[in-house]
């Protein structure tokens, strides 16, 4: 993988963008393979849902994009809309099982 400045042309950045997209997808499934096999410990539906867990994962992934200087907000939207797919997909498994 190619740094930034190492890119000679903008050939160059599609390919490594599209190379940490692909990597960031691969992430997201293994994160929801995760939220599936948490189901199995989850005995409510307030459970699954998880609100007090669902805001301080919030906030810390505000933190984690301020570290790195992305705006908080914008990843803090990024994650309300996937965590509550995820969490919609998780309630669909978990009820399949009671």
């Amino acid at each position: 993988m190619k740094k930034p400045d190492e890119c000679s042309n903008i050939k160059d950045i599609r390919r490594e963008i599209d190379a940490i997209d692909k990597e960031v997808i691969a992430a997201l499934g293994r994160r929801f393979a995760y939220v599936k096999a948490a189901s199995q410990f989850k005995t409510s539906e307030t459970g699954v849902k998880a609100p007090e867990r669902f805001h301080s994962m919030l906030q810390e992934r505000r933190a984690w994009a301020e570290v790195v200087g992305l705006n908080p907000d914008v990843i803090e939207k990024l994650y309300r809309d996937l965590v509550n797919y995820l969490i919609d997909e998780e309630l669909k498994h978990w009820q399949k099982k009671t």
